[in-house]
């Protein structure tokens, strides 16, 4: 039995459906919105990675867990319940693994975790934890529970850890924030581009290669799946060439970015909309732009598609589940 946190999320509705069909059965751990398993053949769980007894009666006779359950937050007031949710909850979900004697966990943890530093040599797997005083609130809990993790596999639990870069894809009901940034840019919501970039992955990859490492990845071993750093204005250019949008001609520099995004963030807050940029978020964009998954391709190999095509197959699934609409 495979079990599944977070299963209403990006990964988690790409992770349900590729193990589906492999004919495998699937448990999934749920709490309201269900719209991305919605018609699949799963197994439903009511409850939440914060209760203990919910978990419990989740991972009974499971074998594998997948671990994607967390919250995700660009604002610093909502640190305290990501704290409860990817520290605490990874907490309860490693107690459960032990009591229910689960044959391995994977848990998902995320490239932010590790240092940026020395920023101009490649990032591997080797890499340092990130110094937690200079995170943002989402990433110093993800490199927390991660931390738990660890203590977890010296105490005996069969764990891998994954780290993918920034996920796009199908499947990605809520939007996801970067399906949003997508979508954003096709209705012309953005004004101008931002000096900067990241990398950028499949879900779809991101998913196989999840499902390698329960199966081949060597216990208490973290893997990288990364794709391919892009500029925001490459990734937008994509965007234009694939949907016929237009797109900002202006790109805003990074010290200029830098400067107004305190009262940015601010006035998202008031409005109760998400900023358009964050600290958090131009400083992932001035960093991790060498990124190896060298690691997982020499050993299930792994291989990122083209990201040009992963934008044409999200906008593609856009458009059928009507996402293209402008009050999305």
């Amino acid at each position: 039995m495979n079990v599944i946190t977070g299963a209403s999320g990006h990964v988690g509705a790409n992770l349900t459906r590729v193990i589906l069909e492999r004919n495998e059965a699937v448990r999934v751990l749920v709490r309201e919105d269900r719209r991305a398993l919605e018609g699949l053949d799963v197994e439903l769980i009511n409850g939440d990675v914060l209760d203990l007894e919910s978990l419990l009666r989740a991972f009974k006779g499971a074998r594998i867990i997948y671990h994607l359950a967390a919250k995700i937050s660009m604002y610093k007031h909502d640190e305290k319940n990501m704290f409860r949710v990817n520290v605490e909850g990874t907490q309860n979900v490693i107690k459960a693994c032990f009591t229910c004697r689960v044959e391995r966990l994977v848990h998902f943890s995320s490239i932010h975790t590790l240092s940026p530093f020395p920023k101009d040599e490649v990032l591997d797997e080797a890499r340092e934890f990130v110094d937690e005083r200079k995170l943002s609130p989402y990433d110093r809990t993800k490199a927390l529970a991660e931390k738990e993790i660890e203590k977890a596999i010296d105490r005996g639990l069969d764990a891998v850890v994954v780290c993918p870069t920034a996920i796009m894809g199908p499947f990605d009901f809520k939007p996801s924030y970067a399906g949003k940034t997508l979508l954003d840019i096709y209705h012309g919501r953005i004004p101008a581009l931002i000096d900067g970039g990241f990398d950028w992955v499949d879900v779809r990859d991101v998913v196989n290669g999840a499902l390698a490492a329960a199966k081949d990845g060597r216990s208490g071993e973290r893997y990288i799946f990364s794709g391919k750093w892009y500029t925001v204005r490459e990734i937008c250019e994509m965007v234009r060439d694939i949907t016929g949008c237009k797109i900002p001609r202006m790109v805003v520099p990074m010290w200029l970015a830098r400067g107004f995004a305190p009262p940015v963030t601010l006035a998202a807050r008031v409005l109760g909309k998400s900023p358009m940029f964050t600290s958090g978020a131009l400083y992932v964009l001035r960093h991790y732009k060498y990124i190896s998954h060298a690691k997982a391709s020499k050993e299930f190999g792994y291989k990122p598609r083209p990201i040009a095509r992963t934008i044409s197959d999200l906008f593609k699934w856009f458009k059928d589940f009507g996402y293209l609409h402008n009050d999305l």
